[in-house]
């Protein structure tokens, strides 16, 4: 009876899966496809059937479906262990289940009956074993000579002492690269808590969720503090500003700038990167010599006296002002910043975020300089403008909808230049009604006079930008060596393609022995009232962590079923490779998306190996533009010409990107199918370290494991080391240590500087979506980090600031000499 249940059982589920694979393997083979799915369900129904007459007969069918998908998927993707478990766990699993005793017997003993299956099993089992070998590293060494510290390395950066971290990058190059040494491969693994401290910012309901209209808003606490003499100056996602004492996290002061209610309600993304140190200089009289600044949420800078945490009154309108003025309407929402401001020669220099894809008469993207000590206006960069800078008066607009720069600036004090990180002109994947002036300065490095503002040159990295490649972070300062032996002063460019280039960052053209050509790429299938441009920039010399062209044998998920499914999307979609254009009424793969490779984290670089580390992620997104019509029409998407608040969406248009102004509205989407599993399989999130001088790869490894990250956004799976999906960055010390957060995993790890290898990690209690930094009091080396969380990556929310040190004890308080 138990027998005969069982039986039955297998045989109604294994036609179930059987008609599943046929009918979508022959609509895959229909669009172009492979041929197998088709014809696995045609055996699994045959070998359902059987197993009603003939067990003996089944077992054998599906025993040489078994043997002959081990050898198809061994031909598509070799030993890949990630590639080969979507093909063969389910098969292999529905092998198991065959192999019980109470499972299609024909009445001898279990081995006869079993004996063709038990091999087929074993077959593709071996085959899973020996992929488990598979290395997906790229395994090398920083020269021994290249990795001994250079005593140079202990001089102060810009004026600042070796035991400070006075910008977000460290220094205004921000190359993020720490001159302590006392924490070292060799004793790494001492490394322990020195203190925990909770800032109380927590997120509220609504918050928290992927961001969008109908989702809520993404909560992410991102912030990299930094460190001036025994102090530690930080931001919260609610736009708190607090002091801590570097030696043991005790908050010395937190002030509370109260954010309109009517912004925070409508900014998409609450988060604070990290805020700003300056000291005003002496000829200048101020009562607020020494100050932080900080944006906030509703749209303004604040500026606290650093030891008290007070506003410093002679700024702006007592220590605050609007960046509003000059933009004209701006909606709730629409603009604000989440970087930090750079401040140098008493210029305070920022941008802003502008809500993305919503119309093409957006607020301005201008970038602006204001006096630092009094908060007035300079100059205003403003790409529409004749002249391009210029000082607005109280009741001029700048230029609307041009591109934004919404990233960390970056700076060399010594040129006297503000390298400035551009994006598009709004909406982001058409670009029909962009104007020559938008299309000059859009996804570029633009270097900007710090004092006056005039424009020194720009270096554009993707032109007619229609798929959200923006640059999001400033460029790292470095000086490399030149054709004669001369040092030059470059700069390295992170971009969301995973392409770095090296720039002179005098001139802005390429650095002798690092050139960059243009390739063609993909032109059929824009839109009519479109175009898009026939080659892109590439760097030829330095190595690429973009990743190569999707394939149909790239296509993942959890089961051979969910996997099918993504075969026949791919070959739904319109897809010719990177930079295929958005299409009209048919849905177009991006990879690399915009999310990045490289996102605003940015690049680490030691200035003293000449060594580059990138940490980087892979998932594609899926765009598709249709005419505004098809939800206007019918009244889903209510109508809009800017005037006013934006309306609020109804019902699927919640998802939507409007662009009002345009003739398209675009659905954009993470590629994920059913299952909430990414089409695009292992690995996702890799960390690599390049060679400045070599221009070679000298290892790379996946970074981080699926333990938080399970189907349907749960947090709870198997620790798998497929890489996972990073939002944060690196830094590197003189010890030879990298250390890095970022990974969906919530884990902060150190890795070796010279192999990649991992040589410590600690479990945090909530994602570690931020960049780490370290500094030195009371003669201990610090390594901190902020785990917070973040929204858009799905990782647990938090509001801790976690410092570590050798043996886990505090410094003394006195900052090191």
């Amino acid at each position: 009876m138990i027998t005969s249940v069982f039986s039955i059982v297998t045989s109604i589920l294994m036609a179930l899966v059987g008609l599943f694979l046929f009918l979508g393997g022959g609509y895959l083979l229909v669009l172009g496809g492979s041929w197998f799915y088709a014809l696995a369900g045609a055996v699994m129904i045959g070998s359902a059937l059987a197993g009603f007459k003939s067990p003996k007969l089944a077992l054998r069918l599906y025993a040489g479906l078994l043997l002959f998908a081990t050898l198809w998927s061994l031909y598509e993707v070799g030993f890949n262990i990630w590639n080969l478990e979507v093909r063969l766990l389910t098969l292999v699993g529905i092998g198991v289940w065959m192999l019980l005793p109470w499972v299609w017997r024909q009445g001898g003993t279990w081995l006869a009956d079993k004996r063709e299956m038990l091999g087929a099993v074993g077959v593709g089992t071996l085959a899973l074993v020996v992929s488990c070998f598979t290395a997906y590293s790229i395994d090398g060494t920083v020269p021994a000579d290249r990795m001994a510290p250079q005593e140079a390395a202990d001089s102060a950066a810009d004026g600042i002492p070796a035991g400070d971290w006075q910008a977000y990058g460290r220094t205004m190059g921000g190359d993020r690269y720490s001159p302590l040494g006392q924490i070292t491969p060799a004793n790494v693994g001492h490394l322990k808590r020195a203190w925990l401290t909770r800032t109380g910012d927590v997120q509220q309901i609504g918050e928290g969720t992927v961001a969008g209209p109908d989702q809520g808003h993404e909560f992410n606490l991102e912030v990299t503090p930094i460190k001036v003499g025994d102090t530690l100056y930080m931001c919260t996602p609610h736009s708190w500003v607090m002091a801590l004492d570097a030696a043991t996290g005790k908050v010395k002061w937190k002030f509370d700038p109260q954010p309109a209610k009517a912004d925070q309600e409508k900014n998409v993304y609450l988060s604070c990167r990290g805020v700003t140190y300056y000291k005003i200089p002496d000829e200048i009289q101020t009562s607020c010599r020494t100050r932080i600044y900080s944006p906030v949420a509703d749209v303004r800078i604040v500026a606290l006296d650093a030891e008290t945490g007070k506003p410093c009154d002679d700024f702006g309108d007592h220590g605050f002002i609007s960046l509003r003025q000059y933009l004209g309407h701006v909606p709730h929402g629409f603009h604000f910043v989440t970087s930090p401001p750079l401040v140098a020669k008493n210029r305070l220099i920022t941008g802003g975020w502008i809500f993305d894809n919503q119309a093409n008469f957006e607020p301005s993207g201008a970038v602006r300089g204001f006096d630092a000590t009094t908060g007035a206006i300079a100059w205003a960069w403003d790409a529409g403008h004749t002249p391009e800078t210029w000082t607005p008066g109280p009741d001029d607009v700048l230029t609307r909808d041009t591109p934004n720069a919404w990233g960390v600036y970056t700076a060399d004090p010594d040129l006297g230049l503000v390298y400035i990180p551009t994006g598009n002109a709004p909406p982001d994947n058409w670009g029909g009604s962009r104007r020559p002036f938008d299309d000059a300065t859009s996804s570029a490095t633009i270097a900007l006079d710090i004092v006056t503002g005039e424009r020194r040159w720009t270096y554009q990295t993707v032109h007619h930008d229609l798929w959200d490649m923006d640059i999001p972070s400033g460029p790292s300062m470095v000086d490399l060596p030149g054709p004669n032996g001369e040092m030059i002063p470059a700069l390295v460019q992170s971009t969301k393609r995973g392409e770095f280039f090296v720039l002179d960052r005098r001139t802005g053209q390429p650095v002798p022995g690092y050139p960059v050509e243009e390739r063609k790429v993909p032109t059929a299938g824009v839109a009519p009232d479109d175009h898009v441009t026939p080659t892109q920039p590439y760097p030829t010399a330095m190595p690429s962590v973009s990743p190569p062209d999707l394939k149909e044998t790239d296509m993942w998920g959890a089961t051979l079923l969910d996997q099918m499914i993504c075969r026949i999307q791919y070959r739904q979609s319109a897809y010719d490779g990177q930079f295929t254009p958005p299409h009209i009424g048919q849905t177009t793969i991006v990879y690399p998306a915009f999310y990045g490779i490289v996102d605003w984290q940015g690049i680490t670089i030691d200035p003293q190996r000449k060594i580059m580390l990138a940490n980087a992620s892979y998932l594609p997104f899926r765009i598709k533009l249709d005419h505004r019509q098809t939800l206007e029409g019918p009244g889903i998407l209510p109508k809009w010409n800017g005037q006013g608040e934006e309306p609020a969406a109804k019902g699927d248009a919640l998802s939507v990107s409007p662009d009002y102004g345009t003739p398209y509205i675009a659905y954009t989407n993470p590629w994920l199918n059913p299952l909430q599993i990414p089409c695009k399989g292992p690995v996702w999130g890799t960390l690599t370290a390049i060679d400045l001088v070599t221009k070679k790869i000298v290892w790379q490894h996946p970074v981080g494991t699926t333990r938080d990250t399970g189907p349907f956004r749960t947090h709870d799976n198997l620790p798998l080391p497929t890489g996972m999906y990073n939002i944060g960055g690196n830094i590197v010390t003189k010890g030879g240590v990298v250390f890095m957060g970022a990974t969906a995993d919530d884990y902060l790890r150190a890795f070796d500087l010279a192999t990649g290898k991992v040589i410590w990690r600690d479990r945090l209690p909530a994602g570690g979506q931020a960049t780490p930094m370290s500094y030195e009091i009371g003669g201990k080396q610090y390594v901190l980090i902020a785990a917070g969380g973040h929204g858009g990556l799905g990782t647990r929310s938090g509001d801790y600031i976690i410092a570590y040190t050798l043996d886990g004890a505090p410094g003394t308080g006195a900052t090191a000499q």
